[in-house]
């Protein structure tokens, strides 16, 4: 009998180092070195294609809201847009896996996932009504984000980058596990 080779999972990034040297430049703050993440996303999705994961793409559309937000380019107007776009994306896909065959509310799915109601709800209100002021799109950025970091990146990393205690470790792994991988392929 001839024994078969383990199968080998193609990615997009070179290795395990480039893929930590863009979670870090994303999350920097430093708009330069977060503009050099976004190529290097850029790259991966040119790559990668429909296979990219649903957490990079939408972690690199907020991030890209917040470094044009940085430069002064655009203006207030054009700056909800932009963050309202990257909102309802990340609200429509991380739920749309979830959906499943029935129609089952956003909030609640957020609520299975831990997003926090008010992003959905800001999501609604970029979807139907009257934009929100750029004070509640930026602020829907950084929570979302922060959800990311928690719920894909550091779980990514297979370390705890988040600065919690014990117990908020240990929800976040009750979390994750209720997640699923596929959630992330």
């Amino acid at each position: 009998r001839r024994r078969l080779k383990p199968l080998r999972t193609v990615v997009a990034w070179r290795g395990r180092a480039e893929w930590d040297q863009v979670m870090v430049g994303l999350y920097c703050g430093d708009c330069r070195l977060q503009q050099d993440a976004l190529d290097r996303v850029s790259a991966w999705k040119s790559r990668y294609g429909q296979k990219m994961p649903l957490a990079v793409d939408c972690t690199a559309e907020l991030i890209r809201c917040k470094v044009l937000d940085s430069s002064g380019r655009l203006k207030s107007h054009e700056l909800i847009l932009s963050y309202g776009l990257a909102l309802v994306r990340f609200v429509n896909l991380i739920t749309e896996r979830k959906q499943k065959m029935a129609s089952i509310p956003l909030r609640q799915l957020a609520r299975e996932v831990d997003i926090p109601i008010w992003v959905v709800d800001l999501r609604h209100e970029l979807t139907h009504g009257k934009l929100p002021r750029l004070a509640l799109c930026r602020k829907g950025c950084d929570v979302v984000l922060d959800w990311l970091r928690k719920t894909y990146w550091s779980r990514q990393l297979g370390n705890n980058l988040c600065e919690g205690s014990e117990d908020e470790v240990e929800e976040e792994e009750e979390a994750n596990t209720e997640l699923g991988n596929e959630a992330w392929e």
